[in-house]
C-alpha cells in the first residue's frame, strides 16, 4: 500500500466524519422545532456510510483503492411527539402540536463518537507523515 493510499483513505474518513458531525449539529440545532402537522416537522438526519473497495487503482485519475464515503443522508423515521397544546400558535385545529424526533442525548453521543473517529484518522495521517519523514531522514544519512 502506498503512502498516497493511506492519506486518501484517512482523508475520505475525515470527510465522512465531518459530514456526520455537521448533520449531528444540525439535528441538535433543530431539537426544539415544532410544526402544525406530522409531515412538516423536522426529522433527524442520519448519514449512511459506504466503503470504497476498488480492486484496481486508476493511476491516471489518482483514485484510491479504499476508503469511506457518505452514500446518502436519510431522515430518521422514528415518530416525533404529539402534544396537546391548544393555546400554542402552531397547534392544529384539534389543538395538537408536533415536535421533532431529535433525541438530544443520543445526538451528543453521536457527536462524541464522530469526533473520536475524526481524531483517530488525524492520528493516522500524522503517524504516516512521521514515518515518511523518518524514512527520508534515514535515506539521507
Amino acid at each position: 500500500m502506498s503512502m498516497e493510499n493511506i492519506f486518501g483513505i484517512a482523508g475520505s474518513a475525515l470527510n465522512a466524519q465531518l459530514i456526520r458531525l455537521n448533520l449531528t449539529a444540525s439535528n441538535i440545532a433543530n431539537a426544539g422545532s415544532t410544526a402544525t402537522n406530522v409531515a412538516d416537522v423536522y426529522k433527524s438526519k442520519k448519514p449512511v456510510f459506504q466503503t470504497i473497495l476498488d480492486a484496481t487503482k486508476n493511476e491516471m485519475a489518482g483514485q484510491n483503492k479504499g476508503g469511506v464515503k457518505i452514500e446518502k443522508i436519510v431522515d430518521d423515521q422514528t415518530p416525533g411527539t404529539r402534544l396537546y397544546e391548544p393555546s400554542h400558535p402552531q397547534a392544529d385545529k384539534d389543538g395538537y402540536l408536533y415536535k421533532t424526533n431529535v433525541n438530544e442525548i443520543a445526538e451528543m453521543v453521536e457527536m462524541m463518537a464522530a469526533a473520536r473517529s475524526y481524531q483517530n484518522n488525524v492520528e493516522v495521517i500524522n503517524t504516516a507523515r512521521e514515518l515518511m519523514t523518518r524514512t527520508i531522514d534515514s535515506i539521507k544519512n
